[in-house]
């Protein structure tokens, strides 16, 4: 009796370890799509056998049909359906160890429908909103011209009083025009009356947390739970059955910002992700993505379950790819990875270049730390002691962050900004990007014992973000015996602090108007009530609003704030001497980086009272007071010494 063997497929390939699996070198990965045709591929090379599923549903019933998949080349299986299939749903499954392993979109799908359990066949050109083609992103000289603020999608809008049509939605960021009912600037409006360069969005691929099939219901979640990379969240989209929905909102919402002249940086977390077993890598290449410890269990860097292997070339291979995806499809201005540390070097330096080669203006930075052990050799890891090694790629400096407020970890400590001694040096670390500099004694810094950036541009100059207190909630505990009015003078120090500081300067959205999450620290999926940027605030703090729109004006009219290079950094910036350990003063001059201003004074007093700060030879005019800040000039004053207000920033020039 004869066998026919044409539905069999031959074993598969033997392999000792994940080292010797093959690597795909083509760029053909999950769907190619045409109206004439769709070829599906998917890398899988230790699978017995594949196929593909098609759906007419986003998540309901069984499969239209099933197709076979053929064992191709390098460790890949294709399939070619030679009809138009736009708007039918699609997933991926192999069979592994003699079983069928569940279902999964394709690492690689560029659209999924409700939850991303299933990719979709959509025509990306069709995505396009009007006037795409002409989109730019805003042109940026030099990465220190960046002034990042960082900001939720749902938090900017979703507030009763934000006057903004699309509340946590991707359009809510694209209106033009919002305002409170009392005719207060919101939402995009309000980015452009500040001046910021970037928005800095967290995460906003498709993650798994929320229910898009409830969106009626309250839900919240920061996002670091990835699910499918290449694809917008759909719970920030009106419609998130329609893959092509998506992707057009987030596009609309990347030219409404273009057309204000900002860039946009997504929050993208690639080291780990947010289901381990059951994540569509582990169902369709089972172990390969992620490292294991040497029992076999799978290794936890990022306390969330698991950690990827991007030293593995397919994985390494897929970061670079996905990067380079969202720069040219969706046209964003930088990535900031989430815990780069548990990236190696290589890897990160392979995303920078390939995102360079596109626009050398794209920034790239992240943070250099892990949340815990990981197989990968220290020497390997992309950590902020590396940074140096890693040309083009910034790291977050926590030695300014904790210098000024005090460690994120200990809730009542105070920093400089609330008088504690010891943290001079931090900050004056901080002020210098984490670059070498001679007036730095790192045996006074807290958290290194090196000068890690190799230029000023590899450092981003922060004191708060979505991790941890607000600003304005940590002072409240830390300070809870000062009265309101203090603790808004040292909550300006600390913004004044990062905003002449060298680096790139990084803040965390609604700072301006004293944000509070009520004294939630981890707030990831806390309800809209505690998250939402209260635009009542706004009002309430306009003051401390103005004041820093004065110093972002001030920063991006002066360059010398801006110094690019390390040895202009230690020819122009000179710290003065200063007693006690909450009084810093410093110059920058000789027209620094270029600056129309030839000398410029800052001096940053944490003291609860005032303080004489030396005061160079000449005619100072007083730029900043601490309360005000004016180009043309509040006052002038003559040496030999010059009085600065208690938890105060003053800022002159000559």
């Amino acid at each position: 009796m004869a066998f026919s063997c044409q539905d069999s497929p031959a074993p598969p390939p033997e392999y000792a370890s994940f080292e010797d699996y093959p690597v795909y070198e083509g760029d053909d990965l999950g769907l190619a799509y045409s109206p004439e045709r769709s070829a599906f591929r998917l890398w899988s090379p230790a699978a017995a056998d594949a196929r593909i599923h098609l759906y007419s549903h986003p998540t309901e019933g069984g499969p239209d049909r099933t197709v076979p998949l053929k064992r191709d080349v390098q460790g890949t299986w294709l399939a070619e359906i030679k009809e138009d299939l736009l708007g039918m749903y699609y997933t991926f499954q192999v069979q592994h160890d003699g079983e069928w392993l569940e279902e999964a979109p394709s690492p690689y799908a560029k659209a999924v429908g409700t939850n991303g359990v299933r990719a979709q066949v959509i025509d990306l050109a069709a995505t396009n909103p009007d006037g795409w083609g002409n989109d730019r992103r805003p042109k940026l000289s030099q990465p220190t011209d960046a002034i990042v603020y960082e900001l939720h999608i749902r938090d900017i809008s979703v507030h009763p009083g934000s006057g903004i049509t699309h509340k946590g939605k991707f359009l809510g960021l694209a209106e033009e025009g919002t305002q409170t009912a009392e005719g207060i600037p919101t939402g995009l409006s309000h980015l452009k009356e500040m001046g910021i360069t970037h928005v800095h969005l967290l995460p906003s691929f498709d993650f798994r947390t929320i229910d898009e099939s409830r969106l009626d219901e309250a839900q919240y979640n920061w996002g670091y739970d990835p699910q499918n990379y290449n694809v917008p969240e759909g719970s920030y989209s009106m419609d998130p059955a329609d893959g092509a929905s998506r992707i057009r909102e987030f596009k609309t919402m990347v030219k409404a910002l273009h057309d204000a002249g900002i860039g946009v940086i997504l929050d993208v977390v690639y080291n780990h992700t947010g289901a381990t077993q059951e994540s569509l890598f582990n169902q369709l290449v089972p172990g390969y993505y992620y490292r294991q410890r040497e029992d076999g269990s799978f290794s936890d860097a990022s306390a969330c379950g698991n950690e990827t292997a991007s030293d593995r070339p397919m994985v390494r291979k897929f970061i670079v790819e996905s990067v380079k995806y969202w720069a040219e499809e969706y046209h964003l201005d930088g990535f900031r990875f989430d815990l780069m540390a548990i990236h190696d070097i290589e890897t990160m330096n392979e995303v920078a270049q390939a995102l360079h080669h596109i626009d050398p203006s794209i920034l790239v930075y992240g943070e250099g730390w892990t949340a815990g052990d990981s197989p990968l050799p220290v020497e390997r890891r992309a950590l902020k002691a590396h940074t140096a090694e890693m040309p083009g790629i910034a790291a977050f400096s926590d030695d300014i962050r904790d210098g000024l407020k005090g460690s994120v970890f200990e809730h009542e400590q105070r920093g400089f900004v609330s008088g504690a001694p010891g943290r001079k040096e931090d900050v004056k670390f901080g002020i210098a990007a984490s670059a070498r500099h001679p007036q730095v004694d790192l045996q006074q810094v807290s958290y290194t014992d090196r000068f890690w950036a190799g230029q000023p541009t590899q450092t981003m100059t922060y004191v708060s973000c979505h991790d941890n207190h607000t600003l304005w909630d940590r002072l409240a505990i830390s300070c809870q015996d000062e009265p309101e009015e203090e603790r808004i003078k040292m909550h300006r120090l600390a913004l004044a602090t990062v905003l002449t500081a060298q680096g790139i300067s990084f803040l965390h959205a609604g700072t301006e108007m004293l944000r509070t999450k009520q004294g939630v620290e981890n707030s990831y999926n806390a309800p809209d009530s505690i998250n939402q940027i209260d635009w009542n605030r706004k009002a309430v703090y306009r003051s401390t609003v103005d004041y820093v729109k004065g110093l972002i004006a001030l920063r991006k009219a002066h360059p010398a704030f801006r110094m690019t290079h390390t040895d202009s950094l230690q020819k122009h910036l000179k710290f003065l001497d200063t007693p006690g350990d909450n009084l810093i003063a410093y110059t920058l001059s000789g027209h620094a980086h270029g600056d129309s201003w030839a000398q410029i004074l800052v001096v940053l007093n944490g003291q609860p009272g005032p303080a004489e700060a030396p005061l160079p030879q000449g005619e100072w005019t007083i730029a900043s007071d601490g309360q005000t800040v004016s180009e043309e000039g509040l006052g002038k004053v003559n040496g030999p010494s010059v009085k600065v207000p208690g938890r105060t920033a003053m800022i002159l020039f000559q």
